[in-house]
């Protein structure tokens, strides 16, 4: 029955996709046939109005109608521009993630029930919510500390959101298994990977002791870094429905001309920035993943908080080796480097010609040292990129597309403070610092250590695992001589789930069948 309302809400889905235009949008190189027919049949069904709309107004109207989810869907693939391109990855990344309040005595009740204490001993003011997002909204609230009242923020899970979520990636999974059958080229791609990452990634979310957690690491990760920090947490005034954290008087860095009202150095926030998220990325392995100026301030100290630590990414330090080596290759046209490094990291499979790839990667990076560096869009060297490792069969590699969609990202909101922003030059100081310390007698010295606490462990599983392959042995003699079979309790089981499937299958075709039927004669 699950099954069955998957493809109910797929269906609804589709219909608000084709009746918003959105369908007709899609481009039709490189569809199946049969996928490019139902795109044109489909075009009849849609809007009239909405054919004259740019293509980001139409995916955001249809978003809005599916509801909470599918804005936080939305925004996942904006950091995915591998599997629905750089341009949709654009348009995606334009959801704006505001919805409806929820009513303030409904979070008081989800407060009190996740920390297990009434509103009253736990804050001495709480008000009205001031900005509601698909999962949670905040409210402005006040404590009482021993030196005194101090003003917090209060974010609040919104009620259901985890159900209706829960059913919503149901669907996702549906569409990831129909692309990898009808698209061959989707298998790259890994769909069912990436919505699996999707359903993670919103689940940790939905649970804000792990923002609260994420928060924690990177203020300690960040304490003595220039110009950067994030709030702090109250950790007595959180649990799994509600974070409660400091508040923070500052502008937004959206915010460009109150900055410069201010008496901000715009060129100094910009390098700033750009100079901390490589160095949580490089020197941390971890960074903020949802780098907006919506969620970045300037506080009234000149610092650059962050806040809003949902989306985190990690990375272990073979990639960050990885990630420092190609980018400083990049930055010094030391095009054979970068090649060899997509290789030595299993990126792109052995088959293929080293000095090939690295004609490739040239055709990327010469462009970028032959234009002035304010003119280089990062947006565009990765849709290059990823054109070059489609033609090279590269796998696609989750946490650094993460790495990389946040990286423009945070391009970009340089670029907005100062629009002669040099990229390069900003992060040349931070990817040449770290290469000196770690891929010099520092890097032999680490890959000795790890090798030897490698060999102790592998030493002290050694009996274990020879008990097991003994066992396996003796079951492999076992099959040899008498051979393998099923019970017959296994046979009969393996059987009805079979019928049981093939039944649902049917039963779920004729219904969605039926539904489209009607909705015709409803449209007629």
């Amino acid at each position: 029955m699950s099954t069955i309302g998957a493809y109910f809400r797929l269906a609804r889905v589709g219909w608000v996709l084709v009746r918003e235009g959105v369908v007709a949008a899609l481009p039709s190189q490189g569809l199946p046939p049969i996928v490019v027919l139902a795109k044109s049949v489909a075009q009849i069904f849609t809007r009239p109005a909405s054919i004259q709309e740019s293509r980001s107004v139409r995916l955001t109207r249809a978003v809005d109608r599916l509801g909470p989810s599918y804005v936080k869907i939305g925004q996942f693939l904006a950091t995915r521009p591998d599997v629905v391109g750089v341009d949709w990855a654009l348009d995606l990344s334009m959801l704006q993630d505001r919805m409806a309040f929820f009513p303030t005595d409904i979070a008081k009740s989800s407060i009190e029930m996740s920390l297990g204490r009434p509103i009253s001993d736990l804050y001495t003011r709480f008000d009205e919510p001031l900005a509601a997002a698909s999962i949670a909204q905040v409210h402005q609230a006040s404590v009482r500390y021993p030196d005194g009242d101090r003003t917090v923020a209060v974010k609040v899970v919104r009620p259901g959101v985890r159900q209706r979520f829960a059913h919503d990636i149901e669907s996702m999974y549906l569409i990831a298994r129909m692309q990898e059958r009808l698209m061959s080229s989707a298998k790259r791609l890994r769909p069912i990977e990436v919505t699996r990452t999707l359903e993670q990634t919103t689940k940790l979310e939905m649970d804000l002791r792990l923002e609260a957690a994420a928060l924690s690491e990177i203020g300690e990760n960040t304490k003595d870094d220039p110009g950067f920090r994030v709030p702090k947490v109250d950790w007595e005034r959180t649990g799994r429905d509600v974070i409660t954290m400091e508040w923070i008087d500052g502008i937004k860095m959206s915010d460009v001309d109150g900055l410069r009202a201010a008496g901000y150095d715009l060129e100094k926030l910009a390098e700033t920035l750009i100079q901390s998220f490589l160095r949580h990325t490089l020197r941390d392995g971890f960074f903020h993943a949802d780098m907006h100026p919506g969620n970045l301030f300037v506080d009234p100290d000149g610092l650059i908080v962050a806040v809003d630590m949902g989306i985190v990414g990690r990375l272990g330090r073979k990639e960050r080796r990885f990630l420092a080596e190609i980018l400083y290759g990049f930055i010094t046209r030391d095009y054979l480097r970068v090649a060899e490094v997509h290789f030595e990291a299993g990126y792109v499979p052995p088959h293929h010609d080293v000095a090939s790839f690295a004609q490739a990667i040239r055709a990327i990076g010469e462009p970028i040292h032959g234009q002035p560096a304010e003119t280089i869009s990062m947006a565009r060297l990765l849709a290059l990129l990823f054109e070059v490792t489609d033609l090279f069969e590269m796998q696609t590699r989750p946490e650094l597309i993460m790495l990389q969609k946040t990286m423009v990202v945070v391009e970009g909101v340089a670029r907005m403070l100062d629009p002669r922003f040099n990229m390069w030059r900003a992060a040349e100081p931070v990817v040449g610092s770290w290469i000196r310390d770690n891929l010099g007698p520092k890097r032999i010295v680490a890959d000795m250590r790890d090798g030897l606490k490698a060999a102790m462990k592998l030493a002290e599983a050694a009996p274990d695992i020879a008990a097991k392959t003994e066992r396996f042995h003796q079951q492999l003699l076992h099959m040899t001589e008498h051979g393998g079979r099923f019970d017959p309790a296994t046979a009969e089981a393996i059987g009805k789930s079979e019928a049981r499937h093939s039944r649902f299958g049917r039963a779920a075709l004729w219904v969605i069948a039926a539904a489209m039927v009607y909705i015709a004669i409803q449209i007629g």
